[in-house]
């Protein structure tokens, strides 16, 4: 499929963009028209990224935030909101893994970190983001997975809480705004791929053997360009 005209005009935000899914997304949707908006912690991976997509011809914009802070996400919002008035797509990628260990000896610190980032964050930008993402003609919103969300496993009781009440949260969204036909959800389950993430869960992996994260990336725009209809998918090898 050619990509690079999909997109035209269209406004993304991608949290977790400074590496991995959302860095590879990011450039996807710049690829393929979008003006994106690359919203993470660390500054100067952002910078490399919106470099690299500014490089391929394309256009971006960093946001530097710490999701955990709600106010942080409401003055990002107000500003998109000033510059931009509508949100054609929000991609829901920022995350993290955690420690792997029983339910019983989960520490309560971490797991509060877990779910602030994982849980609580994505639930405010969709309410900081509902109004810009009813204002565009058709919006797309997309969050990550992880298969151990829909299917519980020793060890990753923390990490895949988090992922099925995200899950959860986004399926309430997507029939609480199917009466108007304008905002669809999309639920992505990447698989194996190579991420950091993945890395420090696998640490005796080799990275060769999993897809990159390109192969994500593609299928995302591949989705919302073929205006596909609220739902999961999980993306294969």
């Amino acid at each position: 499929m050619n990509d690079s005209k999909l997109l035209n005009d269209k406004l993304a935000l991608v949290t977790g963009a400074s590496r991995g899914i959302g860095a590879a997304t990011a450039e996807a949707l710049a690829a393929a028209g979008a003006h994106v908006i690359l919203v993470a912690r660390t500054t100067s991976a952002l910078e490399e990224v919106e470099d690299r997509i500014h490089s391929a011809g394309g256009s971006a914009t960093i946001a530097p935030l710490d999701l955990t802070d709600g106010e942080n996400i409401g003055k990002l919002a107000g500003a998109i909101a000033a510059r931009w008035e509508k949100l054609d797509v929000l991609v829901l990628n920022a995350a993290m893994l955690g420690s792997l260990s029983p339910v019983q000896d989960i520490d309560p610190k971490e797991y509060s970190r877990i779910l602030s980032l994982n849980l609580l964050a994505n639930q405010a930008l969709i309410a900081a983001f509902d109004s810009p993402l009813t204002k565009a003609e058709k919006a797309d919103v997309v969050a990550l997975t992880s298969s151990v969300g829909a299917e519980p496993r020793a060890f990753w009781g923390a990490y895949g809480s988090s992922k099925a009440a995200v899950e959860a949260l986004l399926g309430a969204y997507a029939d609480e705004t199917a009466y108007n036909g304008r905002i669809r959800v999309h639920v992505i389950d990447p698989g194996a791929t190579r991420t950091r993430m993945r890395a420090l869960a696998f640490p005796g992996e080799e990275p060769e053997t999993v897809k990159p994260p390109e192969v994500v990336a593609s299928a995302i725009v591949e989705l919302l360009g073929a205006d596909a209809p609220t739902g999961k998918v999980r993306v294969e090898a």
